[in-house]
C-alpha cells in the first residue's frame, strides 16, 4: 500500500488513476501529460533556435576567415569581435536594463584588398542571409535608380521571405565613399546620389521598421509591402576613400621641425586605423550622423606580391586549386611554376586591381589549356610558365614518363 502512494508524477503530482499512463524511471515517475507538455515546449524552442545565429567566439570567427582571406589580420580581428558582439547583443536577455548598441562596421581599403570577400566569408560562416549593394546605384527617393529599400528586398529574397531570418542578416554596402559630399559645404542644389542617399541609408542603418515593397518597384499605396525591422541587421560599409590619406596627413598635429626631424612623404606614412578619425571622414564628405552609426572603423592594407601569391595558392578555394581540380577530372596534373604565380601577382599590382583581378588574369592565361587539353590523348601533366601568363608561349604539355607532347 505504501508503494501505491508513491506512484505519483514528480512534476505535476498526479496519481496513476488521474492520467493515462505513468512511466517509471530510476528516480521516480512521470505522467504522460507532462511528457506531451515537454515535447511541445521543446518543439517551440527548436523554432526559436532556428532563428538564432550560432554564437561563435571571435577567435573561431577569425580562424575561419584565415582559411579564405590572406593577410589583413587587424581587419579580421576587428570584424570578428564586432560580429561576435553584434549577435551576442541580439541574444541578450530581455530582462537586462542595459541597451547594447549595434556594432556596424566601416571598412576602408583600396580596390581588391578583400573588403567584399571578408563580408561574404563572414555571412557564409554564420549561415545568415547576405546581400551586396553598390552605393553608386542608389538614389534619393523619387529619382531614377534604386531606393535603399531595394537592398532590404534583396535580403528578404535571400532569406526566402522569412522576416525573422532576414532581420538577422548582413548587408554589405560597397563604394560608400562615392556618395560623399563634394567639399565641406552643403550644396544648395539637389544631390540625387550623395547627401540624399546618405540620409536614406542612415534611416535603415540606425535601426527602424521599414516598409519594403515586394514588387521591387517604387512604394505605392495599393502595392503589397512588408515591414522589416533593421535593428538587428548588421551593416558593413566599404570604400576605397581615394584621397583620404591627404586629409589625414594634413590634419596631423605633429610636424617635424629642425635638421634632425624625420620628414616623411604622405605616401610613406603608414595609413592605418590610428591615423583615421571621425573628423577626417566628415571632411571627406560623409555625414557625421552616418559615421556615428558606423562605430567600428578598420583599414585594410594594400596587398603585396607575396600576399597575392598566397591568395592564389593557400585558401581552401584558391584559384590554382580550382584549376587543378578541373584538370584532375580529366586525369591531368596541373602545375604552376613559382615564377608564373609571381607574374600573375605582378600584373595585378601593375593594373592596380588587387586580388579582385587575379581571376581575370588567370582565366585569360588558362583559356587555351582548358580548351585544348580535354581533346588531347595521353596527357598526364600540364606546366604553366611565366610566358603562358604573358601570352607569348604555350603551356608545357607532358605525356607518360614526362615526355613532351607537341
Amino acid at each position: 500500500m505504501a508503494n501505491k502512494q508513491k506512484e505519483i508524477c514528480f512534476l505535476c503530482g498526479k496519481t496513476r488513476s488521474e492520467v493515462n499512463q505513468l512511466l517509471k524511471g530510476k528516480f521516480g515517475y512521470i505522467c504522460s501529460d507532462c511528457v506531451q507538455e515537454a515535447y511541445r515546449v521543446l518543439n517551440e524552442n527548436e523554432e526559436e533556435i532556428s532563428h538564432n545565429v550560432q554564437l561563435a567566439t571571435p577567435r573561431q570567427i577569425k580562424e575561419y576567415l584565415d582559411l579564405y582571406v590572406i593577410g589583413q589580420n587587424e581587419a579580421k580581428r576587428t570584424l570578428a569581435v564586432s560580429v561576435h558582439n553584434h549577435y551576442k547583443r541580439i541574444s541578450q536577455s530581455k530582462k537586462s536594463d542595459v541597451e547594447i548598441q549595434k556594432s556596424n562596421v566601416l571598412l576602408i581599403g583600396s580596390t581588391g584588398s578583400g573588403k567584399t570577400y571578408l563580408a561574404q566569408s563572414l555571412a557564409k560562416f554564420l549561415g545568415v542571409p547576405f546581400v551586396i549593394a553598390d552605393a553608386t546605384t542608389l538614389t534619393e527617393a523619387g529619382y531614377v535608380g534604386d531606393d535603399v529599400e531595394s537592398i532590404l528586398l534583396t535580403l528578404l529574397q535571400n532569406a526566402d521571405f522569412d522576416n525573422k531570418l532576414a532581420e538577422k542578416g548582413i548587408v554589405y554596402i560597397d563604394e560608400i565613399d562615392k556618395i560623399a559630399r563634394k567639399g565641406d559645404n552643403m550644396s544648395i542644389t539637389r544631390d540625387v546620389s550623395g547627401e540624399g542617399v546618405q540620409q536614406a541609408l542612415l534611416k535603415i542603418i540606425e535601426g527602424s521598421v521599414v516598409r519594403v515593397p515586394l514588387s521591387g518597384g517604387r512604394k505605392h499605396p495599393q502595392g503589397e509591402c512588408v515591414n522589416l525591422d533593421t535593428s538587428n541587421i548588421l551593416f558593413i560599409c566599404g570604400g576605397a576613400f581615394d584621397g583620404l590619406e591627404k586629409i589625414v596627413h594634413k590634419g596631423a598635429d605633429s610636424k617635424p621641425i629642425g635638421f634632425g626631424a624625420d620628414i616623411q612623404k604622405p605616401n610613406e606614412k603608414l595609413f592605418n586605423l590610428a591615423n583615421v578619425q571621425q573628423k577626417d571622414l566628415v571632411k571627406y564628405g560623409l555625414m557625421p550622423e552616418l559615421i556615428g552609426r558606423l562605430p567600428v572603423v578598420t583599414t585594410l592594407q594594400p596587398l603585396s606580391e607575396d600576399d597575392l601569391v598566397k591568395i592564389l595558392t593557400e585558401p581552401k578555394n584558391a584559384l590554382t586549386k580550382q584549376y587543378k581540380e578541373l584538370l584532375a577530372m580529366d586525369g591531368v596534373k596541373l602545375e604552376f611554376e613559382t615564377d608564373a604565380l609571381k607574374r600573375i601577382a605582378e600584373l595585378a599590382i601593375k593594373k592596380e586591381i588587387g586580388a579582385r583581378g587575379l581571376r581575370s588574369i588567370i582565366e585569360k592565361a588558362m583559356q587555351d589549356v582548358m580548351y585544348s587539353v580535354p581533346d588531347m590523348a595521353d596527357v598526364k601533366k600540364v606546366v604553366v610558365t611565366p610566358g603562358v601568363i604573358d601570352g607569348i608561349e604555350e603551356a608545357v604539355v607532358l605525356g607518360s614518363r614526362n615526355k613532351k607532347i607537341a
